[in-house]
Order: structure tokens, then C-alpha cells, then sequence
């Protein structure tokens, strides 16, 4: 047996996370009654193809190369260890974490079998293995928490609490289903030493309890050496080792490989079984190292125990198939609370957001205002025109509004919550519909602050009544714009991008549904039923009625010589109406109704929109 290559702090080797020892502050593992819990992973292999050209280069598009992610990779690992996986950059260490846990796309080829206690895990069954949810307090509690449960997480771009702390609660956050299996892709990266050890340590009390914990180490130090049960190196997508840290010693000493004394093994093999790419000789003479390396493991008996662990496992029938069950899931509407809960705090935390919620409306409006002033009543001096700038820039402008506070704040929830979906907290259109339902409060005020600056100082319609209707009217296209955007982050990634299609089918609907550019009665039969499936076109139509119906304006002077201008043709409101939009003052409950249809439309449309998003991710 070889001698380790360095000092073990006193405490760590008497202490280390085995199934079955009796260290101090552990509890006792039920294995000694029952046979432990295992995972295996037997002969995975992952690949993926792309296109070799570009899309407009025919010939080469229709080409594809095969790259070859994960090669024939085995693991075994029982409840109460603590695994840990180290690889150069690009060894595949997260796509063997994708494959263990489902989460692979179903793009690339997957061959190979995931067994839980010697059962085919199928890839509906992977959310099965997280068990029933302990109490808040006691995670919180577990992982030393207490003294920040109040304080904003935060991020890189304003304070909250520190790295090593996000770290932690993002470990709390899967602790609270206590799930027996816990997969964590590199959760010390970033932190410095003496945390990143803290995260370490951690995690091997938390396997001790019988749980089984497989952790990818970016540069772990000496000192957790002896923490890990077993220690996985991949390069290239193969398995070059795979055993308990004494099993690594040996085994690469009699590949004629001893680690230096004083030296850090980690960072020695992992240097050891990497391929060198800064020439082409020295790109050759390691591959061959590591190919070697990786021949002499599959000789190995370690390998051969890790196969026969796998096999006697399917032959154990004292465990149930799917061991790790979960309690009853809170129900829909408890999840939908506690979203809604969450994304009102952080919104409510972030200061600027909220202000420009409030605010951005009645910015805009007042450009309007400075730049109109007072709406007049004489036609000759712009009383129809001026009226129907104002009502077209409102119509245009709203749905804008909400455009842009959705690209800003939707991307980053739409990333949480396509993580936390995946460990199936929720379901990415219950998100949804919390964000939906939180934004109402904040555009009903915004909406009726801009109102109450515009059409007052603008001195539209003098009525109560009206400026109600008036509100009601600009609130549809705000909260449709910010729902559409919703609908379009579902389907488009690039937030830039749902940005400009926001726009072309605003403008596109302003221009052929609001009537203000041109008579609908006059367009062509095709722009004429599209109007139809406008937002623009019912809210218009209500806009109109409600500032025109039952308005007088002069003409000129009292003389009867200003009477023959052309301009006086129009000098009541239920005229302008009837020639801009014919009958809209008989639809104007209906306009309204109609109107307000568009939010359920597109709160449905989402909701299917995100159920396939949530298929597709999974895939």
C-alpha cells in the first residue's frame, strides 16, 4: 500500500466519510440492516453531431461530424460516499453528471444504462429519486444559514451575502426534498481555499448520512484527499481511474507513476492523464500516456470489482427499485404562492426596476405634454389632428412599455427557473403565470399615474367616466405587450431578439388595426380580416369613441367666409367617428371585452408555450 505523499491534518484521516464508521456528530447508517443504496453507471458513451458548414453553404451544411463526448464510461458508488471527479477542461466531467442525472438533450446519442440498486433508472424516473421535504428550519439550521435567512442573495452586480453563502444555499435548496443522490458540478469554483474546503467538508457530513454525493473538483487541495470514498479521473471523455484514493496510490505507482512526496495528487494525476495540445508531438506522446493509462485501468481488478458491483446489485431484490420516493408535492396553488411571494420580494428589492415600472409611462407622456401642451378645440388650429397624434402615440407607445420590462427582468427568472424545473421544485409555467400575476399592481398604477398626468393636462374629454375608460384602455395594450414578450422568451432565447419581433408586430399592428394611417373600410380584404387579430384595432376604436363621442369644435371665426374651408367639414366628434372607424360606438362594450381577451389568450398561449419548453429542455 503506498504511503500517502503528504501530512493529513489531524482529525481528517480518523474521520473520513465511510459507510459505516462511527466518527463523532454521525449518525448511524441503517446499512448494517439493510444493504446500502447504489448507483451505477455501466459503459455510458454520449456523442453529438454537428454541421460541418455553415447554412448557406449547401454542400457542407448537409455534412455532419461525430465528436465523441463520454467513451465507455463505468461508475459504482453506494449511499453513505462521497465521489469526487476531476478532469482536465473538456474531460467530460458535466456531460457525466448530465448523464447520471437525465438531464442529457436528446440531440446527441446516449448509449449505456443508469441503475439504481441494480435497476434501470428510466428517464422519467429521475425526479423520483428525491425524498420528502424536510422543514425549512432545519436546513437552514444544517448548513449555517440561520444568520442570513433575511438578507438578499444578491449578485455580482450589487452586495448580499458572500460566495461561500450562495454556495451553501444553493445546497440548500436541494437539500430541502432531502434527496439520497446529490450531484454538484463544480461547486467550489470561484470560492477561495479556505471556503471551497468548507463546501467540501460539508458535503461529506451531509453523505455520511446516508445519502450518495458526486461532486466535479476544479483544483481541490491535499488536505480533502482523504475526504473523497472514491475518486474518478476522466480525460477525453474515458475513464482512466476510478477507485478509493490508497486504490489511485497504488494503481498509478505501478503504472510507473508515484506521486512525488509533498506533492498535491490531485493536481498530479489530473496533470498526468491530461493530453498536452500545445504541439503536435507532445499532443501524440501524451495521448498515448493516457491511452495507456487507460488500458491498464481496464485490466485492473478495481475495474473489474466496480463491474461486479453493478451486476450483483441487479440481483438484489431487499430494496425497492426507485428507493429515494417523495412526499405528496405541495400543490399547484401553493407553488404559484410561494413564486408569486418571490419574484414581488425581489422586484420590491430592486429599487430601480420598481421605479421604472412607475415611471417610464409617464416619461413618455410627458414628452407628449410638452410637446402638445393643451389639445384645442378649433379645427383650423389641429383640435381633430391633434387629438388623433396624442391617441395614436398612446396606442403605440404602451405596448412598448411593457415590452422592454419584460426583456429586462423575465431572462434571468427564466433561467432559474429552467434550472430549478429540472430538479422538479415546479414547473416553468407556474413562473410564468407568478410573474404575470405580480406585474398586474404595478402597471394598474403606473397606468393610472400616466393617465392622470396626460389627460388632464392635455385637457382631453372633462369627465370622470372618460378618464376611467381612458385607463382601462391604455392598461390592455401595456400588460398584452408585456405578455407577448412572455410568450416570445418561451420560444427565443436571445432577448434581443424577441426585442425586434415585439417591435415589427407592434408596428405592424398600429399600422393596419388602429385606423389612424388608413380607413380599415378602405383596405384590402387581407389587411382587412388581420386587423381583426389586432390588439391595436379594439383599443383604438375605444380610445376614439371615448374622446370624440359627443364633442363639438369650432371652426375659425364666427363669419360665414372660413365656413367653405374643407377643413370645417368635420366639426362634430360623432362625424370623425363614423368616418375613421363606422359603428364603433355601438361596439364599445363589446371593443372593451374583446380587448381584455387578449390577456387570457396570451396567458394560455404561454402556458403551452413553456410546457414545451420544459419537454424540449428535458430532452
Amino acid at each position: 500500500m503506498s504511503k500517502l505523499p503528504f501530512s493529513t491534518p489531524a482529525g481528517i484521516s480518523a474521520c473520513r466519510v465511510n459507510r459505516g464508521s462511527q466518527c463523532p456528530l454521525e449518525e448511524v447508517s441503517t446499512s448494517a440492516v439493510n444493504p446500502p443504496h447504489s448507483l451505477g453507471i455501466l459503459h455510458t458513451s454520449y456523442s453529438v453531431s454537428h454541421r460541418v458548414g455553415p447554412w448557406w453553404d449547401i454542400a457542407s451544411h448537409q455534412q455532419k461530424w461525430t465528436r465523441q463526448i463520454l467513451k465507455d464510461v463505468s461508475l459504482y458508488v453506494e449511499s453513505g460516499q462521497i465521489m469526487c471527479i476531476l478532469g482536465s477542461s473538456g474531460s467530460g466531467k458535466t456531460t457525466l453528471l448530465d448523464a447520471m442525472s437525465g438531464r442529457l438533450r436528446r440531440t446527441g446519442t446516449l448509449l449505456g444504462e443508469v441503475f439504481v440498486n441494480g435497476r434501470v433508472l428510466r428517464r422519467e424516473q429521475f425526479q423520483d429519486c428525491f425524498s420528502y421535504v424536510l422543514q425549512v428550519e432545519a436546513v437552514m439550521t444544517e448548513l449555517s444559514l440561520n444568520h442570513v435567512a433575511d438578507r438578499q442573495i444578491g449578485n455580482y452586480n450589487f452586495g448580499g451575502i458572500s460566495s461561500g453563502e450562495r454556495r451553501r444555499v444553493s445546497i440548500a435548496a436541494q437539500l430541502l426534498q432531502d434527496p439520497k443522490v446529490m450531484l454538484f458540478d463544480e461547486p467550489t469554483t470561484g470560492l477561495d481555499s479556505m471556503t471551497a474546503n468548507q463546501i467540501v467538508v460539508l458535503l461529506a457530513e451531509l453523505a455520511r448520512r446516508d445519502r450518495i454525493v458526486i461532486l466535479t473538483v476544479h483544483q481541490p487541495r491535499s488536505e480533502l484527499f482523504q475526504l473523497f470514498d472514491k475518486i474518478a479521473i476522466l480525460s477525453c471523455g474515458e475513464l482512466v481511474f476510478c477507485g478509493t484514493p490508497v486504490e489511485m496510490l497504488d494503481f498509478f505507482s505501478g503504472c510507473g507513476y508515484p506521486c512525488p512526496e509533498h506533492s498535491n495528487p490531485f493536481d498530479f494525476y489530473v496533470d498526468l492523464t491530461s493530453v498536452d495540445t500545445q504541439s503536435k508531438e507532445r499532443e501524440i506522446e501524451t495521448y498515448r500516456r493516457v491511452q495507456m493509462i487507460e488500458s491498464a485501468y481496464k485490466e485492473s481488478a478495481i475495474y473489474h470489482k466496480t463491474l461486479e458491483d453493478i451486476e450483483r446489485t441487479k440481483h438484489l431484490k431487499t430494496l425497492p427499485m426507485i428507493p429515494f420516493k417523495t412526499k405528496d408535492s405541495p400543490g399547484v396553488i401553493s407553488k404559484l404562492c410561494v413564486l408569486l411571494r418571490r419574484v414581488m420580494r425581489n422586484l420590491m428589492r430592486n429599487k430601480l426596476a420598481v421605479t421604472m415600472r412607475l415611471v417610464q409611462n409617464m416619461i413618455m407622456g410627458l414628452f407628449v405634454i410638452f410637446f402638445l401642451l393643451r389639445v384645442q378645440d378649433d379645427v383650423l388650429k389641429g383640435a381633430i389632428q391633434d387629438r388623433v397624434g396624442v391617441l395614436y402615440q398612446f396606442v403605440g407607445a404602451t405596448p412598448y412599455t411593457g415590452m422592454l420590462n419584460a426583456v429586462t427582468l423575465f431572462p434571468v427568472l427564466r433561467a432559474v427557473s429552467d434550472q430549478e424545473s429540472q430538479d422538479g421544485l415546479y414547473q416553468k409555467w407556474q413562473m410564468l403565470l407568478a410573474y404575470g400575476l405580480h406585474i398586474l399592481p404595478f402597471s394598474a398604477i403606473a397606468t393610472v399615474i400616466f393617465s392622470s398626468i396626460c389627460y388632464w393636462t392635455l385637457a382631453l374629454y372633462p369627465e370622470a367616466a372618460r378618464f376611467g375608460y381612458f385607463s382601462a384602455a391604455l392598461l390592455a395594450p401595456h400588460l398584452i405587450g408585456e405578455f407577448l414578450t412572455l410568450v416570445l422568451l418561451g420560444m427565443i432565447q436571445n432577448p434581443n431578439v424577441v426585442n425586434s419581433v415585439v417591435a415589427l408586430l407592434c408596428i405592424a399592428g398600429v399600422l393596419v388595426g388602429s385606423g389612424f394611417l388608413r380607413n380599415t373600410e378602405e383596405m384590402t380584404i387581407p389587411f382587412k380580416i388581420f386587423s381583426y387579430f389586432t390588439f391595436q384595432k379594439y383599443c383604438s376604436e375605444i380610445l376614439v369613441v371615448n374622446e370624440f363621442y359627443g364633442q363639438n369644435f369650432t371652426c375659425g371665426s364666427s363669419n360665414g367666409s372660413v365656413s367653405t374651408n374643407p377643413m370645417c367639414a368635420i366639426t362634430q366628434g360623432t362625424q370623425f367617428i363614423e368616418r375613421t372607424c363606422p359603428g364603433a360606438t355601438s361596439r364599445f362594450t363589446a371593443n372593451f371585452l374583446v380587448l381584455y381577451s387578449f390577456i387570457p389568450v396570451l396567458v394560455i398561449l404561454g402556458i403551452i408555450v413553456f410546457k414545451i419548453r420544459d419537454h424540449l429542455i428535458s430532452r
